[in-house]
């Protein structure tokens, strides 16, 4: 089971200087969604605090790109979104329940080595080779 500090995540969501006042308008966007805490953490800069099993920073950001907003994008901004998104993406997998197995998985070596295969007779190989 996760500890609440590893589903509680703090990001923070950084704008590009153009158009002008771009974040006072992501603020009241991102207000109005249930179970996303947001503050301003500087001109450039949101901070969005939520659960992992509610939300993710790759959605949050989607969502702002699709209504018309520009998240800055220079490389060290992207490497880091990127990891971001990986760590969650795989969080939010491993969150959930393994599938059940419906059928019995046996490698194949053990099968092979516990059904009966190929010429096994009984019969000592004296017996078997004529001279």
């Amino acid at each position: 089971m996760s500890a609440p500090c590893d589903v509680d995540k703090l990001r923070e969501v950084v704008f590009h200087p153009l158009p002008p006042a771009q974040v006072e308008q992501a603020l009241g966007v991102l207000a109005d969604i249930q179970g996303l805490e947001v503050s301003r953490t500087g001109p450039l800069a949101l901070q969005v605090a939520y659960r992992i099993s509610d939300h993710c920073l790759q959605d949050i950001e989607t969502l702002l790109s699709q209504q018309g907003f520009h998240l800055e994008v220079s490389l060290l901004i992207r490497v880091k979104r990127a990891l971001v998104y990986y760590c969650e993406h795989v969080q939010r997998e491993n969150m959930h329940k393994p599938e059940v197995q419906t059928k019995k998985y046996m490698p194949s070596m053990e099968a092979w080595e516990k059904h009966p295969h190929g010429d096994h007779d009984e019969t000592p190989t004296e017996w078997r080779q004529y001279k």
